[in-house]
């Protein structure tokens, strides 16, 4: 089974400062879906994983989550993608759930789920908090630039062997680059 983890906000979808706190607010990164496509097309699963504090915060409910996920699921359908699942943490950072990134419970409730390790499973993210949890599990780090992706890369102390891309359509094109053929 080929599997990759994706953040939402910032890498699907345009982030904001102040939260997706509504269908409406929830906007796809140009590409980003036709790229979903083209991993399902490769017979990848698609999982997503995402911090959702506004709900912590009191900024928005689990129906509302729901409906911009719903928002999500249907512009994927609408380009011939999906996604297999979505795994989120609704806690504050004040919380200290092992659940919330940048801590490994979400991607190792994924490995359970999928009764798979993560050695190697490409984890793309534009903020820190997205990628130390991929290398703690021997994931594949994937910084893209989108999001908070430029500050993260400005700021530095990127995980070692953390791979940095314009945008979500980068990655896969990368990831989907035909294995250069050995001759014998």
């Amino acid at each position: 089974m080929k599997l990759i983890i994706l953040d939402r906000d910032g890498v699907i979808n345009k982030d904001s400062d102040q939260f997706i706190k509504n269908p409406a607010e929830w906007q796809p990164i140009p590409g980003s879906l036709e790229a979903i496509a083209r991993l399902n097309q490769a017979d990848y699963r698609v999982v997503v994983a995402t911090n959702q504090s506004g709900i912590g915060r009191g900024l928005f409910d689990m129906p509302t989550l729901n409906a911009i996920h719903d928002r999500m699921h249907k512009a994927c359908a609408q380009v011939g993608a999906h996604i297999d699942a979505v795994f989120f943490c609704p806690h504050t950072a004040e919380s200290r759930c092992h659940c919330r990134k940048p801590e490994t419970g979400m991607l190792e409730e994924i490995a359970l789920r999928y009764n798979t390790g993560l050695s190697g499973v490409p984890v793309v993210g534009d903020s820190l908090r997205d990628l130390l949890p991929a290398t703690a599990l021997g994931a594949q780090p994937y910084l893209v630039l989108t999001g908070k992706g430029t500050k993260t890369q400005a700021a530095g102390n990127l995980p070692e062997g953390t791979l940095v891309f314009c945008d979500l359509a980068a990655v896969v094109s990368e990831l989907l680059k035909p294995a250069a053929h050995k001759l014998d």
